[in-house]
């Protein structure tokens, strides 16, 4: 695919201008997301940022590049045509997001607020810390995030499953499943982390009758916040079915003040940082993508339309 004019969405320049080389032949527009004007975009042969501007329009796009590994808030505008091509960036987001649950799953183990409880109370009282081999960790989604995080819990000893639409074996998990035939499987689960991407399958997909299944494991949501029905989770969370909860993805972003989500003690939340894009990773990445592209290279970053990923 010949691309020759390229519109980035952000005050970008100086960080592509460190990257660029003489091999690039591309003419590069830096516009805010919020000055894009349709004459830019009937300029572009292809549009790079992390959002849609608010007068995005792919018809006429070769290629559309998202700085973000996932890409509902362009799939959900009409327009596509079936030869633009869309891809996504993956960088460190898999390593970003297996240490972000990590770090909750040991906080957990290792019972870091009972101690500072007792320390505050000024109160010597052992207690023996858990250990992750002894857990089983059920994950959903199995690409390249999901599989990162299963990597990481693979190589503490955890007992690590997977569930995915396909059911599809992958690398790191013991199993992978359907998520029509999950229920056993969580009823099992010690935490159940969910690294799925939007998509109209999976919206809502944790509801009343999901949460039912679990057997007091804890939860965390790495994927995209509308795959929870929070009302469902505040039901399973006073049920006891669900032992707490860590969200770094919300239906609403950012949180409003009057959500009854804040105040629960047996929730953690935070503000959508646990794969923090780094933008010269994620301009290398464009640059790495655009030369396969001019090379026909196949692209393992391009998204399926048929699936939403």
């Amino acid at each position: 695919m010949d691309i020759k004019n390229i519109l980035v969405a952000g005050e970008y320049e100086e960080l592509f201008q460190k990257q660029l080389t003489n091999e690039e032949s591309q003419h590069f527009r830096f516009i805010p997301v919020d000055e894009i004007t349709l004459e830019d975009l009937s300029w572009a042969e292809a549009y790079i940022g992390s959002k849609p501007c608010p007068s995005f329009n792919p018809s006429n796009l070769k290629w559309v590049h998202s700085f973000n590994a996932g890409v509902n808030n362009f799939l959900e505008i009409d327009g596509w045509k079936e030869n633009t091509l869309l891809t996504r960036t993956f960088c460190s987001f898999g390593e970003r997001i297996s240490e972000y649950c990590l770090s909750y799953v040991l906080r957990d183990l290792q019972f870091h607020k009972y101690f500072k409880e007792k320390q505050s109370q000024k109160e010597w009282a052992p207690k023996t810390p858990k250990m992750v081999k002894d857990l089983t960790i059920v994950i959903f989604g199995s690409g390249e995030i999901g599989q990162e995080v299963a990597k990481t819990f693979d190589q503490f000893g955890a007992k690590v499953y997977g569930v995915s639409q396909s059911g599809k074996q992958k690398d790191f998990f013991k199993e992978v499943t359907k998520t029509t035939s999950s229920g056993p499987l969580l009823t099992l689960a010690d935490w159940i982390i969910s690294t799925l991407p939007l998509t109209k399958e999976t919206n809502k997909l944790f509801d009343n009758e999901l949460f039912s299944n679990f057997n007091g494991a804890a939860f965390i949501n790495v994927g995209r916040g509308a795959t929870v029905d929070e009302k469902a989770l505040i039901e399973g969370l006073n049920a006891g079915k669900i032992r707490y909860a860590v969200l770094d993805v919300l239906t609403t972003e950012p949180l409003p003040d009057d959500s009854t989500l804040w105040l629960r003690d047996d929730i953690i939340i935070t503000p959508h940082i646990s794969a923090v894009t780094d933008l010269n990773e994620a301009i290398s990445y464009f640059f790495d993508t655009l030369r396969k592209i001019e090379k026909n290279e196949k692209l393992l970053n391009q998204v399926d339309f048929s699936k939403g990923y």
